[in-house]
């Protein structure tokens, strides 16, 4: 391939929850402050989220996985087999959409965040993940997803992994497998959105966020629902729905609930908190140890990569990882009050992300 003058610049999230789409965002950031022209291929629940935090970047309509959940546990690896050859097919039409789209938008590059079909001959295509390796149930089982997910991976012309490359590793296994791709593998840290405010006041003891797939989404809101109702405590509840319009009410003036917040609004309620219950989502692992918040986390359940997480960082004494069936909020709010919570060496720099990504772009 000969080397082309990058300047349009098509960024294309995951649908798998917004946490993908979430993690672009210091992405587009750093392409823009390089003057490349963005252009970002999603669904409308994504470019919901990322009309709101740019003016400046055109959106392509790009349909995602629609992978579906089960409310029980147990049952999601069967329902994830019963859609692997939707998956499959989605991959490939993805593929030849692309190609399309190249020559219609005249797109340089293409730096695809999880989605395995967005590879080209004709220009350069940077794979964005943190799971070189897939949990399963069964070792054999992890081999075998990894070895066909690095089919799809080494057509890419190179793989950006957020996460270390040293000691202070946030993903373990899943982002430094025995087994890595044969193409350039770049360590780009850890990924915000969030910029550290100084001197916040704390105004709430607990903020919880309740987000990812349904059903699990609402079973989890209903479980924390039910535990909080006569708290003492000031809790903020933030329930994740960007498109809500109902209002949860509560006769508890110490409970304040959004809908949805934008990122700034976000940011500033996370960082006046003392607490963050939330899911144990990759994205959200990084914002909270860049932002040195203490964390609750609560796996999405039958979600390995997130079961995994939690299990992690619980070890390490990064975070309290409790199980969503088992979630006792008075005694999961004792246990992090007497928890000895270790911070990492995982500070993110906007400025440091920008000329790096610049940096590898002008390699390809």
């Amino acid at each position: 391939m000969a080397k082309i003058n990058i300047q349009r610049v098509l960024v294309a999230p995951l649908d798998w929850g917004l946490g993908h789409a979430t993690r672009c965002i210091p992405i587009i950031k750093a392409l823009l402050q390089h003057q490349y022209s963005v252009f970002v291929a999603c669904n409308a629940t994504q470019k919901s989220l990322l009309e709101k935090e740019f003016s400046n970047i055109q959106f392509i309509e790009l349909d995602g996985y629609n992978i579906k959940y089960t409310k029980q546990k147990w049952w999601f690896p069967f329902k994830m087999v019963l859609q692997v050859n939707r998956i499959y097919k989605t991959i490939k039409k993805e593929h030849i959409w692309l190609q399309n789209i190249i020559e219609t938008y005249q797109i340089d590059m293409v730096i695809s965040d999880n989605r395995y079909g967005l590879h080209s001959t004709k220009i350069p295509c940077v794979f964005i993940t943190h799971q070189l390796l897939v949990k399963a149930p069964f070792h054999w089982l992890e081999l075998c997803i990894q070895k066909q997910l690095y089919k799809y991976i080494q057509q890419f012309s190179s793989v950006w992994v957020p996460d270390f490359a040293s000691e202070n590793q946030i993903a373990g296994k899943l982002s430094h497998p025995t087994q890595k791709p044969t193409i350039p593998i770049h360590y780009i840290g850890i990924l915000s959105r969030f910029d550290v405010i100084k001197n916040v006041t704390n105004l709430y003891r607990y903020c919880i966020i309740i987000s990812g797939p349904e059903p699990q989404r609402t079973l989890l809101e209903e479980i924390i629902f039910k535990q909080i109702q006569n708290t003492i405590q000031p809790i903020v509840v933030v329930r994740g729905l960007l498109k809500a319009t109902n209002v949860l009410s509560t006769n508890n003036s110490n409970i304040t609930i959004y809908n949805h917040l934008d990122g700034a609004s976000l940011n500033a309620v996370i960082q006046s908190s003392e607490f963050i219950v939330c899911r144990s989502g990759y994205t959200t692992i990084m914002e909270l140890l860049h932002l040195q918040k203490k964390a609750i986390l609560i796996a999405t359940p039958g979600q390995t990569e997130q079961e995994y997480l939690a299990q992690l960082l619980h070890e390490k004494k990064y975070a309290v990882c409790v199980p969503q069936n088992r979630f006792n909020f008075q005694k999961v709010t004792d246990l992090a009050d007497a928890f000895v919570y270790k911070t990492p060496d995982a500070s993110f720099s906007q400025q440091a992300l920008s000329n790096q990504i610049h940096f590898l772009i002008q390699q390809l």
